[in-house]
């Protein structure tokens, strides 16, 4: 995925300025910066805009734990084969018009979940939810760090994004499933809106990334990693699929849990409660913001670790102060792997191949997400939801372990010609 030569393209360090072509104004480098920030919020607000509706169609339609998990895994292995063909797109065509393309994939899953009237629409609905996710997510998280003028907030701002969009789908989701008239409608409809109001914006995104010309007309590739950064994405690609493997034992059976532990149906605690995680992260990335990649990876992955622990162990004693204790250090884990992860990939990927690379990271991400979620749901179904997190959570707690392992003795990369030097980012021009 990542591919050519790192000779092939020098990286631009002149500052990000709106510009005109063809009439079109550009946001600035600021509006641009915040945008691509809006971007992975809407995006992560989709990816978990089911969660706490899942029992509502469970009830409805005498849907049972694999089929659920089901709905939910659909998203990921849809997301993986995006990835996997169209990971380096924006590297070649231009951030602007792969989140736009994202964007309008996401809307037609919202849409479709809105209008849903039987469980098969779902799985359509996640199948288009997966397709933008996986083409609006890397180059957002790309163009996060190439308008970053400060050099020091785009791994922190990317975190407080995926926390911001998660708990948004939690908790607004929740208050409307719980208090609002349509139930099962009226969280994607409200969504729906916030992303066209993104997509709008987002339309005038500045369009490419100087450089990315010289690599030649896109074509789909076979997922390549230059050999000196092949132990950086290593690295990168066990964090996020640590705290992805545990998030999706949260997201994909978490108001389960959350009933079998406080004993309620209230969907709005359910999401509280499931949001903490997702606060914690955000908030972690505040405060550990300077902290080192790697040790932000071995400090995480040993964090995240006791929050699988802690996970299993809640619903074996159905206590509820354990489940908070759970989720809170789940979020001090996730906001230290989103940080490392993401932080050595901004780093060290050339600004030309930078989106393929966090394509590759998230790729290996979600392959373990949905497995995770696909094993959790038939080990529900086949036995229980208590024993399948007796079998699923120790194997997260030897992946968080042995993230944390190889980050502490993974050196790092060799910097290639292309490699950032500066603290100033690759510009997005027409």
């Amino acid at each position: 995925m990542v591919s050519g030569s790192p000779e092939t393209a020098s990286i631009d360090t002149t500052p990000a300025t709106p510009q005109r072509r063809r009439g079109r104004p550009q946001l600035g480098a600021p509006a641009s910066f915040w945008t691509a920030a809006g971007v992975v919020v809407v995006a992560l607000w989709a990816s978990g805009s089911p969660a706490l509706i899942y029992p509502l169609y469970e009830q409805a339609w005498a849907l049972s734990a694999a089929v659920i998990t089901a709905i939910f895994s659909v998203y990921p292995v849809v997301l993986v084969v995006v990835l996997l063909i169209f990971g380096s797109l924006s590297d070649y065509i231009g951030r602007r018009a792969t989140i736009l393309a994202g964007l309008a994939s996401i809307l037609i899953g919202v849409l479709t979940f809105a209008l849903a009237p039987s469980v098969e629409w779902l799985f359509v609905g996640r199948v288009f939810q997966g397709l933008g996710v996986g083409l609006a997510l890397s180059p957002a998280g790309a163009a996060l760090y190439e308008f970053d003028r400060t050099g020091k907030r785009a791994s922190s701002v990317n975190t407080i994004a995926i926390a911001v969009g998660l708990s948004i789908a939690t908790i607004v989701g929740g208050a409307l499933v719980q208090y609002a008239p349509w139930p099962r409608e009226l969280t994607f409809w409200l969504l729906l809106a916030v992303a066209v109001v993104l997509t709008a914006i987002a339309f005038f995104l500045p369009a490419h990334v100087r450089g990315a010309e010289s690599q030649g007309r896109w074509r789909p590739r076979p997922i390549h990693v230059p050999r000196d950064l092949r132990p950086m994405v290593i690295t990168s690609a066990l964090a996020i699929t640590a705290t992805f493997g545990i998030g999706a034992v949260f997201i994909s059976l978490g108001a389960q849990i959350v009933k079998d532990v406080l004993h309620t149906d209230n969907a709005l605690i359910a999401g509280l409660v499931l949001a903490i995680g997702s606060a914690g992260a955000g908030v972690v990335s505040v405060l550990f913001n300077r902290m080192p990649a790697r040790m932000s990876i071995v400090i995480g992955g040993l964090v995240s670790a006791g929050s699988a622990a802690l996970l299993v162990t809640s619903a074996s004693l159905s206590s509820l102060p354990l489940f908070i204790a759970a989720s809170l250090v789940f979020g001090l884990s996730s906001g230290l792997l989103f940080l490392g992860g993401f932080g050595l990939v901004n780093q060290n990927a050339p600004a030309h191949h930078r989106a393929g690379t966090i394509a590759v990271v998230y790729l290996v991400a979600y392959v373990g997400q949905g497995v995770t979620a696909i094993g959790l749901g038939l080990l529900a179904t086949s036995i229980s939801l208590r024993g399948g997190l007796d079998i699923v959570v120790p194997l997260l707690v030897l992946l968080s372990l042995a993230t944390s392992l190889v980050a502490s003795l993974v050196g790092r990369p060799r910097p290639t010609q292309s490699t950032p030097t500066s603290p100033t980012r690759a510009v997005t021009v027409d």
